[in-house]
């Protein structure tokens, strides 16, 4: 089997490579744009579970380069899991396009690219996993995190509609809506419903790919916490300042 993280360097994308590499003896391709730091982390995979891990180049910006990408890898992937992403502050999105479409563009426009491509070839052979790394911020839109959360939500419902397409060919999507994990991307920030640990992550994803799931929440709480959430009446919720 191999696995191909698609953002190389997600601390997420990592430990869900990690239970593949513990429990399927993977083959793990870490694809980043800082390649230098992916080989220190395929290093490790190689010396802690004593699979094949290595890391290549890849820009999930640079969409005129992922066909190549792809054609160039010199095995086919089982599963790719699309990690990558980009956050940045709401405030300064609003004040700066340019901060909000980098936000857009690395969560959506990114993952739309490089996963059509890996879809047509899964489609192809009639088998693969695609797993898609999006966010419980995108279940509802709070001013805090709108613009970041328009993107992941953005993300979701394409992985729901890549599901439906590929489902009757054998090929499938896993859409992974993590809660808070202590990731160096969120460092600073806090959560009020709680933290899921990284190899809690992990090991939810790499489940879900084992179960056949189609949608999971990481931690067992998120799931309870966005649903209410998510119903929580339009007229109470513009009264809500903290959340």
């Amino acid at each position: 089997m191999i696995v191909l993280v698609l953002g190389g360097n997600s601390e997420i994308g990592i430990a869900a490579a990690e239970q593949f590499a513990l429990n399927e003896k993977a083959e793990i391709i870490l694809a980043s744009r800082n390649v230098q730091n992916a080989k220190e982390r395929a290093r490790e995979i190689v010396e802690k579970y004593g699979v094949v891990a290595r890391a290549i180049a890849f820009d999930a910006l640079a969409y005129e380069s992922h066909q190549k990408f792809y054609d160039q890898l010199t095995s086919r992937p089982d599963v790719v899991i699309q990690a990558f992403g980009v956050l940045e502050n709401q405030k300064e999105c609003q004040e700066d396009f340019k901060k909000a479409k980098s936000v857009l563009e690395g969560n959506l426009m990114g993952a739309v690219s490089i996963l059509e491509i890996v879809a047509a070839d899964f489609e192809q052979i009639g088998k693969g996993t695609i797993i898609g790394l999006s966010s419980v911020a995108g279940e509802r839109g709070r001013k805090s995190s709108y613009i970041y959360a328009a993107s992941k939500a953005g993300l979701t419902v394409y992985l729901d509609g890549l599901r439906h397409r590929l489902h009757p060919t054998g090929v499938h999507v896993i859409t992974v809506l993590p809660g808070f994990v202590p990731t160096k991307m969120v460092a600073g920030r806090t959560s009020k419903f709680g933290v899921t640990p990284l190899p809690v992550a992990g090991r939810d994803i790499y489940n879900a790919w084992k179960k056949g799931k189609y949608k999971i929440f990481t931690g067992r709480k998120m799931r309870w916490v966005m649903a209410f959430i998510r119903n929580i009446p339009e007229s109470l919720m513009l009264k809500m300042r903290n959340l």
